[in-house]
């Protein structure tokens, strides 16, 4: 295949009138998205990049509980790792639209390969400290942001957009698989050689994507303009967002979901803490299985129900799992539990991610891609922080009931922020016009 898809014309330097909906693509399937040498070359150095990254963060967290017993340093982790998100992301996306996003890429994830690489040589030496280590984890965190929208943007680059659901929910597949395995990996490379080492080994795990970017020759696109300043690259990605309806629609719809569905992340460690470790990996396994099987069957599900559909559908299915991880009692219901929650949030946020990406046009995608992240993020953000403070007043389970009771009610906005674009219409849908946008 070509190594990119061609770019959609620009009228205007701030507003696009042409749709580039994607066609239905039931059709494909995920496997056959693997068969795009492309796409399945950087999805397996994306899973080697992820699952370090997963080693890297346990590795972390240990590290400083082994530097110091202080609750406040170690809950600055946490903060170092979620901060360049609210800090960085729009300019990171705004950047990633003006420049060669190949380069910046491979800039930002040079970034990390240092950063891991100096954090593992100091820990190694035993040289570091709480500042040190705080200060090399929002580095990468930063690094990681940065990265993040120029990332997501390459997808339509890489594979045919009848492909690109498919492409979205495998790429997420592979996160949430390295989530899985990442932290089992990280916690026997700790045991066996401490954390020092598995940071440089998150260090060596990004040459693949490196290797990958290095090679790749991606076609030229425009840019949106000549001469526009980076302040204004900024204002017009926010500009573009408000008057696009299907936008303002995957960004309410994503931040309503974080918020509520972030109880399970939050609350997840409390609930395994009786099933103690193994219980708790097995969970973690558990939902990377049901992730990918919902990246498998999503492509199906696109070919017979509306993206509205769909999303509703895997929110009432990821409710039902934390209601029933508020009320289990055994590891095997929790086990399940844990993979419906896996199939619904894999299908959910791919669907999101998929909509968000061709309901703008490529000269703006970054920009749209760095609000996804930050209302995405920010959601989980405000949403932790909301459920525990809940779950302390009341309890770990009726948390989770009251959370997944929310998640239901969440969908009373759906009418006012539909996703589908006009000529979508469900089973048998004709593909959208495009010459035409409107909604």
């Amino acid at each position: 295949m070509s190594a990119s898809i061609p770019e959609p014309g620009r009228v205007s330097p701030m507003y696009d009138p042409v749709s580039v909906e994607t066609p239905a693509d039931g059709q494909h399937s995920a496997l056959s998205t693997l068969r795009e040498p492309l796409f399945r070359t950087l999805w397996i150095a994306a899973l080697v990049s992820y699952t370090g990254s997963w080693m890297q963060n346990i590795a972390t967290g240990w590290l400083m509980t082994s530097l110091t017993r202080s609750p406040m340093w170690v809950s600055l982790v946490q903060v170092a790792l979620s901060l360049p998100v609210f800090l960085i992301a729009l300019p990171a996306g705004a950047l990633a639209d003006m420049v060669d996003r190949r380069k910046f890429l491979l800039v930002t994830q040079a970034s990390m390969v240092a950063a891991a690489a100096v954090l593992g040589v100091l820990t190694v030496t035993g040289r570091v400290n709480p500042q040190l280590l705080l200060t090399f984890t929002f580095l990468l965190g930063a690094g990681a942001v940065m990265n993040d929208p120029a990332w997501q943007s390459l997808m339509p680059d890489l594979v045919p957009r009848e492909k690109l659901s498919s492409a979205v929910a495998l790429n997420s597949a592979g996160f949430n698989i390295a989530r899985a395995v990442g932290p089992a990996l990280g916690g026997l490379v700790i045991a066996m050689a401490g954390s020092g080492t598995v940071f440089l080994l998150n260090a060596i795990s990004f040459f693949g994507v490196i290797l990958f970017l290095y090679h790749w020759k991606p076609a030229p696109r425009d840019n949106g303009g000549p001469g526009i300043t980076f302040k204004a690259a900024i204002s017009v990605g926010l500009s573009y967002a408000r008057s696009e309806k299907r936008i303002r629609s995957v960004l309410v719809r994503t931040f309503v979901f974080a918020v509520f569905a972030s109880a399970f992340w939050a609350l997840l460690p409390l609930i395994a803490s009786k099933f103690g470790a193994r219980g708790y990996g097995a969970m973690l396994a558990f939902f990377g299985v049901g992730a990918l099987a919902g990246a498998l069957a999503l492509s199906l599900a696109h070919r017979n129900l509306s993206r509205d559909a769909i999303v509703a559908s895997a929110t009432l299915l990821f409710a039902v799992a934390m209601f029933a991880l508020g009320l289990n009692e055994t590891l095997t219901v929790a086990s399940i539990a844990a993979a419906a929650a896996g199939m619904a949030y894999i299908s959910l946020l791919a669907t999101l991610n998929m909509v968000a990406q061709t309901a703008c046009t490529a000269w703006v995608r970054a920009r749209v891609m760095s609000m996804y992240v930050l209302v995405l993020q920010g959601g989980l953000a405000l949403g932790s922080l909301l459920w525990g403070l809940v779950a302390s007043a009341i309890g770990v389970h009726l948390t989770l009931t009251w959370a997944a009771g929310a998640l239901v009610a969440g969908l009373i906005i759906a009418p006012w922020y539909r996703l589908a674009a006009a000529a979508e219409n469900g089973p048998g849908k004709k593909l959208a016009n495009s010459t035409s946008h409107s909604e």
